[in-house]
């Protein structure tokens, strides 16, 4: 069997030889189905993978209150805009002096500025620097780690002392070369020593996450003092079952703090980390049902050019099929050829596709910064989608060749 196999292998390639450029063409309609397929797979499992990387490490037990939450109101079927309130500093204190929820801790934090610019002996950064006010709890809540150093402490924050925690890019430029912790630098003229230095965290859609200064929250305050500053409230649960009490309990609180009656609707948004996670990849199902879509089609073609070209090739053929026939071959045995040279040209299709379809995923992912992971899940299925092709387009002609009359095929010219 073995033996056969081989065989009609070798008699499959040694066919494809003879017709080269109808092979070429067919396995590159072949491959463009596959490619399209595979690519989109490629940076949708990029996209899912960078979601969850980012928004996994806040841990599920996790939610913040904000102006707004990440979800859209409809009434009457409607969209309407919501205009919320931003949560000014005194509601975000009080909320935390209210909030006694067991096992939780709440930490509050604003963003001062995004264009900063930070001093370092005689260098600088570019004014792309994202300078935050936080307290002790919120690198915790927002599951960043240093990689040197250490947190904020309660001393630090209560005391309002001019330290900071840096992200990992300052590594690579203000302090290359450089142990960072312990060197002071500058942000608007005020001096601050570096305690700690955060892990690594990439970009996301293109905004570094590793550009990033954190300075106590009162400290912040006085340096920079725009108006109308929004503050985040985020609260982390110590026990995942008590999630959603607490989330029902800060609800109560803070529609206390804004003093709402029971008939007034939230003007304020509570996220929790995996709900927002999981809205998310919900949305990516959509692009790679586009890609099934969008790969069937142009699979369904190539199936219809596989067909063709083995049909012409049962033709051409015809008085081979009847001396081998006229040898002594079964049915099966003619059959098992010409569908084992379906099978080829549709794999070669199939990896060629995939590796069209990689590449094309990993550039994109790239330029878009996205976590690339291999697509294991997209490979399998254009194995499973060329083979399938093959079994359809092969079926009739093999069959067909099978049929053939000897007498009648060895009189065909």
């Amino acid at each position: 069997m073995l033996k056969l196999f081989k065989e009609n292998i070798r008699i499959a390639l040694g066919s494809i030889r003879t017709q080269l450029l109808r092979t070429i063409l067919t396995v590159l309609i072949i491959a463009i189905g596959i490619t399209a397929l595979v690519c989109i797979l490629t940076v949708v499992a990029a996209l899912e993978n960078t979601l969850s990387s980012d928004f996994a490490s806040m841990g599920s037990n996790t939610f913040n209150i904000n102006q707004y939450a990440f979800e859209t109101r409809n009434r009457g079927g409607n969209e309407r805009e919501i205009i919320n309130p931003i949560i000014s500093y005194p509601e975000a204190v009080a909320f935390k002096q209210k909030y006694n929820f067991p096992l939780t801790h709440t930490s509050l934090s604003f963003t001062a500025v995004s264009t900063a610019e930070v001093k370092f002996e005689n260098k600088k950064t570019d004014p792309e620097i994202t300078v935050m006010g936080v307290d002790d709890y919120f690198l915790v809540n927002s599951g960043l780690e240093t990689t040197q150093g250490r947190n904020f402490t309660g001393f630090d924050i209560s005391n309002n002392t001019y330290c900071c925690v840096v992200g990992s890019d300052f590594e690579k430029d203000l302090f290359k070369d450089v142990n960072p912790i312990d060197k002071v630098i500058s942000i608007r003229g005020a001096k601050f020593k570096v305690i700690g230095v955060l892990k690594e965290k990439g970009s996301t859609f293109g905004n570094s996450q590793d550009l990033r200064v954190m300075i106590p929250i009162q400290i912040a305050r006085s340096l920079f003092t725009a108006p109308n500053i929004n503050y985040t409230i985020s609260v982390m649960v110590d026990k995942k079952e008590l999630l959603d009490q607490a989330v029902d309990d800060a609800n109560i609180t803070m529609r206390r703090v804004r003093k709402l009656t029971p008939i007034k609707d939230d003007n304020f948004g509570i996220s929790r980390s995996d709900d927002l996670i999981n809205k998310i990849l919900s949305i990516t199902q959509y692009l790679g049902l586009s890609a099934w879509v969008i790969g069937i089609i142009t699979i369904f073609g190539s199936s219809i050019a596989l067909m063709n070209i083995m049909l012409v090739s049962v033709t051409e053929r015809t008085r081979e099929i009847g001396v081998r026939k006229a040898l002594g071959a079964k049915r099966s045995t003619i059959a098992t050829q010409f569908f084992i040279e379906t099978l080829v040209i549709g794999q070669m299709g199939g990896i060629f596709g995939i590796i069209l379809g990689i590449s094309a995923g990993y550039g994109i992912a790239s330029l878009l910064t996205f976590d690339f992971v291999t697509p294991w899940a997209a490979i399998v299925s254009a194995f499973v989608t060329t083979f399938i092709v093959a079994i359809v387009s092969g079926s009739y002609p093999a069959l067909k060749a099978s049929k053939l009359d000897p007498i009648e095929a060895l009189r065909y010219e």
